[in-house]
């Protein structure tokens, strides 16, 4: 199996990545006190934005040309323990300060993290050569993307409750 044969799914999934990361910059900056004053509200956007700026670096990485599945695996791996290590930290920062009438749940932490570290399993699975490594961590990294699109639905919904 060929890497070059996922190129049109990492410049769909990357390009997606990229243009709802600017949306929910815009929307952040444009409610940028109401966020600031809700720990839930703020450790989210920073976890979302992390996740989405993770999924393009993926893609961006994936579509470099005339690389192993070894070193995509490395790339995946270093870039995705950063948001994982955001996403933990950011979740229990959330928790300590107070919580947010929205999302802020066990299940939505678990559901994120286990996402994460399947990336995470890909990764070394494609850093030891096994190319089933590539879907694995793909599909986590899909549902990852399903999960912050909901991730910054519920910062949306959450900032206009604290408006209202």
């Amino acid at each position: 199996m060929n890497i070059d044969q996922w190129s049109n799914f990492f410049v769909m999934v990357g390009g997606g990545a990229a243009a709802l990361a600017g949306l929910v910059f815009i929307a952040m900056s444009i409610n940028l006190p109401i966020i600031n004053r809700d720990a839930t509200h703020k450790n989210r956007a920073i976890a979302t934005l992390t996740g989405f700026t993770a999924v393009f670096m993926v893609c961006a990485f994936a579509l470099i040309g005339n690389q192993t599945y070894r070193w995509l695996g490395v790339e995946w791996l270093i870039v995705t323990l950063v948001p994982t290590i955001t996403y933990i930290r950011v979740y229990v920062r959330a928790t300590k300060i107070g919580l947010s009438s929205v999302g802020l749940s066990i299940g939505r932490f678990i559901m994120g993290t286990s996402c994460y570290l399947a990336q995470i399993a890909g990764s070394i699975l494609l850093i030891f050569g096994h190319a089933a490594g590539l879907y694995v961590a793909s599909a986590a990294m899909v549902l990852s993307f399903a999960f912050f699109i909901s991730a910054a639905w519920l910062l949306i919904t959450g900032i206009h409750e604290n408006r209202s």
